[in-house]
């Protein structure tokens, strides 16, 4: 059973667009995103700092652009993929990415809504000083308490001893005093505090822009950050998308319903290896043998497709 994954923002590394923009085809879909989105993603993708595609305004649409072409170099007829794959899942802004591979929503549907969302989201972090810190280790319950305890979110669960907890960057650096036993806490270089109530004002923005896309039912099941559900209905789909911009990520619960599928095998589009990472702890963690793959260059795409053909037979047995 093969499931395909997005990773969501912070994946991006300098650079990492380089090599895939060798292929004519794929730097002429590119090309053809960039016109959409109104960013020149091959530039950012290439020549363009740290700093500048941590800018969440270029980050996201940088992410869902590049994992969507990269995706149809793996899948260049996509009825291969709604044959072969028995879920998809995003992490955040990785879902935008999960319902175009889903059949929900269309390449440039998708790029004109992380556009706005970027721009929102940038918006509402500029109001208020605010940030994110990633809590590693320690009990569950004890963190998840201490979070509490000084007013933030818990804004994304990634599976046990990773949790990031989301604020202002006061009641941030009152909590980094205060860690529970057994546990480290990072401050994470982000522009503010994605998927917490702190992003509301993005909510609404997005929500009303989206109520002018048109979706179609999920032609591969996806797997909601909201709670872990495997949706088909287009329409939920796209409303739990919008409303996870103020909403933990519960990429823990994501992952659980993977296990409950019977997966042997995830493959996570470019830029990978973040929630790959993630993955194989979770499931040496539940004795389950499951195998990764991070899609990292062009040069690994005929080893993705074995990969792929290797899972997919498992569905189909």
């Amino acid at each position: 059973m093969l499931v395909i994954v997005a990773p969501g923002q912070g994946a991006q590394t300098p650079g990492f667009l380089a090599p895939w923009l060798e292929d004519e085809t794929f730097a002429a879909r590119i090309d053809w995103l960039s016109a959409v989105s109104g960013l020149d993603l091959a530039h950012y993708g290439t020549a363009a700092d740290e700093d500048t595609i941590r800018d969440t305004k270029i980050a996201q649409p940088l992410l869902v652009g590049s994992a969507l072409v990269a995706s149809l170099q793996l899948f260049p007829h996509p009825a291969d993929a709604h044959r072969s794959l028995a879920a998809v899942a995003g992490h955040s802004v990785g879902e935008i990415t999960a319902a175009v591979g889903a059949g929900v929503i269309t390449a440039e549907q998708a790029m004109v809504l992380v556009r706005e969302r970027g721009n929102a989201m940038a918006t509402a972090a500029a109001t208020t000083p605010t940030g994110m810190s990633a809590v590693l280790g320690g009990d569950r319950d004890e963190v998840l308490a201490t979070i509490a305890e000084h007013g933030l979110t818990p804004a994304n669960d990634n599976g046990p001893g990773q949790i990031v907890a989301a604020g202002t960057m006061e009641q941030l650096e009152a909590f980094a005093g205060a860690a529970p036993q057994g546990a480290r806490i990072r401050a994470l270089s982000v522009a503010g505090a994605f998927h917490s109530p702190h992003m509301a004002p993005a909510v609404d923005h997005v929500e009303q822009l989206a109520r002018s896309v048109s979706t179609h039912e999920a032609r591969i099941p996806f797997i909601s950050n909201s709670d872990g559900s495997v949706l088909t209905d287009g329409g939920e789909v796209l409303r739990r998308i919008v409303g996870q911009i103020a909403r933990p990520v519960r990429w823990d619960l994501c992952l659980e319903s993977m296990a409950d599928l019977g997966v042997t095998g995830i493959l996570e589009m470019p830029p990978a290896g973040t929630l790959t990472g993630i993955a194989k702890r979770y499931f040496r963690g539940r004795g389950m043998a499951v195998e990764t793959l991070a899609l990292t260059g062009p040069e690994q795409i005929a080893q993705a497709r074995e990969f792929c053909d290797q899972h997919a037979q498992v569905v189909a047995s």
